[in-house]
């Protein structure tokens, strides 16, 4: 009887673990090719930071303030690109567990599952598209 009064929260709960061991290993790969594509790229943009930031040292002589705040400004902002990768990197990371944990593709708020396009768009996503737009809105 107690089968009869079960809940949807419990009979999604219940097809969270439906993916195939295939399929997973197919999201797996696809999850670690991008990870180590972000982490090439995170690495290459690092590197070009130090370069320029020496570069950058040795070419200060005669600056005047206008320059100094340029060379500044584009320093923070290559900063923040690199940043940016950095999160992005985590972010895959962050979906290799989950998928490792059999969290992969469905909404850590609501439970609900996550549509297949948009972990097309954003493999690393969350939230499902509902719970994203709360989200945005506060």
């Amino acid at each position: 009887m107690a089968k009869a009064t079960e809940t949807p929260t419990a009979a999604k709960a219940a097809t969270k673990r439906n993916r195939s061991a295939a399929e997973t290993e197919k999201i797996r790969v696809a999850l670690t090719e991008r990870r180590d594509e972000l982490q090439q790229e995170y690495d290459q943009s690092i590197t070009e930071l130090t370069e320029l930031q020496r570069d950058r040292l040795a070419d200060s002589a005669g600056d005047d303030d206008a320059d100094t705040g340029t060379k500044t400004l584009e320093r923070e902002q290559e900063i923040t690109l690199a940043n940016n990768l950095l999160e992005r990197v985590n972010q895959v990371e962050r979906a290799i567990d989950r998928l490792g944990e059999g969290n992969y593709g469905w909404c850590e708020r609501c439970g609900n599952a996550i549509p297949v396009e948009r972990l097309a768009a954003f493999p690393s996503a969350t939230l499902c598209v509902s719970c994203k737009q709360l989200e945005e809105r506060r």
